[in-house]
C-alpha cells in the first residue's frame, strides 16, 4: 500500500472577521492511520505547515476512514495561508465554511 503523500487534510475552516483564518477542522496523520477530526487554531496550523508537514485541503470518503478526496495543496505565503500561489489574504478556495 502506498503512503499518502500528505500529512494535514483541511476539511472546513472558520474565518475571523478580518478575514484570516481563525480555525480549521482537520485530518492529521498519526503513523499511517489519520485521527478523527481535530480543531487547529491559526497558529497550531502555521506552525505544523513551518514544520514542513504538507497540507491538502478536501474531505474524508464517508465509510472510508483514512480515505480521502483531496483538492488542492495548501501553501505558506508571506504571512498568509493560501491554496493560491499569489495570494494577500488567507484564502482556501472551495473549502467549507463553518
Amino acid at each position: 500500500m502506498a503512503r499518502a503523500k500528505f500529512d494535514i487534510v483541511i476539511e472546513t475552516v472558520r474565518y475571523a472577521a478580518d478575514g484570516r483564518i481563525e480555525m480549521a477542522r482537520v485530518f492529521e496523520r498519526r503513523g499511517a492511520a489519520f485521527s478523527d477530526h481535530v480543531l487547529l487554531s491559526r497558529e497550531k496550523l502555521l506552525e505544523k505547515i513551518k514544520s514542513g508537514k504538507k497540507c491538502v485541503t478536501g474531505q474524508r470518503t464517508e465509510f472510508l476512514a483514512g480515505t480521502f478526496k483531496t483538492d488542492k495543496p495548501v501553501q505558506l505565503i508571506g504571512d498568509f495561508i493560501s491554496t493560491s500561489p499569489g495570494a494577500n489574504k488567507d484564502l482556501l478556495e472551495n473549502t467549507p465554511i463553518f
